[in-house]
């Protein structure tokens, strides 16, 4: 196992320690921002959520620096963040923190690109993540980031940040979706 498989593998690990300190009801403190309350184990949980996704950008650049793209790697990098982000989203679907239908609505298209990425390797195609579908990660995960902290700095005026990437993470879910079907349609037509 090369060292951008190792990190993505660490991304897998890290994902309990990252619902650990969200969901566990521990009472570590918070840091006090004006009425704004930030617990500490969401800070925590902020940080290991920061290293996890760091760790992604890192092991795709390692990998195809170094040329170690393996068929493990293409498996697993996938995953791994969607396992990441997802777990994030239905965590704070269940905290009550964001609307059920955004979350439904990012998890809808991640399975029908994984599953449009199965059919297409079903017939000897590799779909590779096109730049929207990029943005569309980097979106999900800083908008994950400031649900994290609380929206802090910008909930202290009322400016609802973490909503506005919210809603753009969603806007760019749908459309990168759609991307990849039209884009790999012939996948589909093929398979019939």
């Amino acid at each position: 196992m090369n060292i951008a498989n190792k990190l993505t593998v660490t991304r897998i690990i890290m994902i309990p320690v990252f619902l650990i300190f969200l969901l566990s009801p521990m009472d570590l403190g918070a840091l006090s921002f004006g009425h704004f309350l930030l617990p500490f184990s969401h800070l925590l949980a902020a940080l290991v959520f920061i290293i996890a996704s760091i760790t992604d950008w890192l092991d795709g650049q390692i990998a195809r620096k170094r040329h170690l793209v393996t068929n493990f790697g293409k498996f697993l990098d996938p995953l791994a963040d969607k396992l990441l982000v997802m777990s994030a989203f239905v965590s704070f679907t269940g905290m009550g923190r964001m609307a059920s239908w955004m979350v439904i609505v990012i998890l809808a298209r991640e399975f029908a690109v994984t599953g449009l990425r199965l059919v297409a390797a079903g017939e000897g195609d590799v779909i590779a993540a096109s730049k929207i579908a990029k943005w569309k990660t980097f979106s999900q995960m800083l908008a994950i980031i400031f649900f994290l902290f609380n929206n802090i700095p910008f909930g202290i005026n009322g400016f609802p940040f973490d909503q506005i990437l919210l809603w753009i993470a969603v806007i760019l879910t749908i459309l990168s979706g759609a991307d990849y079907f039209y884009k790999n349609r012939d996948v589909l037509l093929r398979s019939k």
